[in-house]
């Protein structure tokens, strides 16, 4: 039936004019559309925290105890910032014969929560601008990343610095030089997330990119979950800090919040935001769409027997 209005249709030369119109405006639509939607995801930026957010402990933790450096560690954590710490635990661990290899073998196996791999690998194939805000350090960061085969869906990296210096000593340094001055006693001395997130939504601003989701756990994920906007979303995870501090501080936040337990659940609801934010966006644009290219269906009604699909 359909070949045969095809043909019918094929059969008069105006009739083929008029559905060779019909399909360039329904390819110009298309293609319209279809940029637009690669816009939208253009400007979705996911904010991951790592510990306990991507891999499910505390690294800092993992590579002191499989090192076998908990009760020195415990011993010298009344006296010194967490930072502090962990630079002057390097050196111990060097003193002790530890090398770079050793905290790298540490850290390919990691425990990590299951279904984040998934999830990024598909926010990343998407479109959207993934990028990770951690009080961890860059070695540690970077060294996981690479081995999961997901360091290059990644544009930025906000944390810790940290190298190997010429003696094959990992040497961690603070984010911010000096206190960054901060009100919320969740943010700690070196570092505050929310000062990374302010100084990223500013640049964002610039290269039109509009929304925002943040995922994290701790109590330092809290600041940042402040300075988010109401077309933003939080990702806390369920009865951890974070979680508790929204809960506590609700209004407070003025992004929309969505809790997430496990690695599962975690991966459903990011997908289905991004998603829920294409189609909020798409439907947007759909008004404009149709005024620019509106077919002129009264136009060619005569030519088309019924409503059939393009050959």
């Amino acid at each position: 039936q359909i070949y045969k209005h095809s043909f019918q249709l094929y059969k008069d030369p105006s009739h083929h004019f008029k559905l060779k119109t019909i399909r360039k405006k329904l390819e110009a639509l298309y293609f319209v559309c279809y940029i637009h939607t690669l816009k939208v995801m253009a400007g979705i930026v996911v904010v991951f925290d790592f510990d306990k957010t991507i891999i499910d402990l505390d690294s800092d933790n993992w590579v002191i105890d499989e090192l076998g450096a908990t009760d020195l560690f415990n011993r010298l954590l009344p006296t010194m910032p967490w930072n502090s710490l962990m630079d002057r635990m390097m050196k111990e661990l060097h003193e002790q014969g530890k090398t770079i290899n050793d905290i790298e073998q540490v850290l390919k196996r990691v425990p990590v929560i299951p279904r984040v791999v998934p999830a990024i690998k598909a926010a990343h194939a998407l479109g959207c601008d993934l990028r990770i805000v951690s009080d961890a350090n860059v070695f540690y960061i970077e060294t996981i990343l690479k081995h999961l085969g997901i360091h290059d869906c990644f544009t930025e990296i906000n944390t810790n610095p940290g190298y190997v210096d010429e003696q094959g000593k990992l040497k961690i340094l603070p984010y911010h030089d000096v206190h960054h001055g901060c009100s919320f006693n969740t943010c700690p001395p070196n570092m505050c997330k929310g000062l990374v997130i302010e100084r990223m939504q500013a640049s964002l601003a610039k290269k039109g990119k509009k929304r925002m989701i943040y995922l994290g756990d701790g109590a330092g994920d809290f600041c940042p979950s402040l300075k988010l906007k109401e077309q933003d979303f939080v990702m806390p995870r369920k009865d951890f800090p974070v979680w508790n501090l929204i809960n506590d501080n609700r209004n407070l936040i003025r992004a929309e919040i969505h809790g997430w337990s496990d690695g599962e659940e975690q991966q459903h609801i990011l997908l289905q935001i991004i998603k829920a934010i294409t189609i909020e966006e798409n439907q947007i644009l759909s008004t404009d769409c149709c005024k620019f290219q509106t077919i002129p269906i009264n136009t060619v009604h005569e030519a088309l027997p019924k409503a059939l699909p393009l050959p």
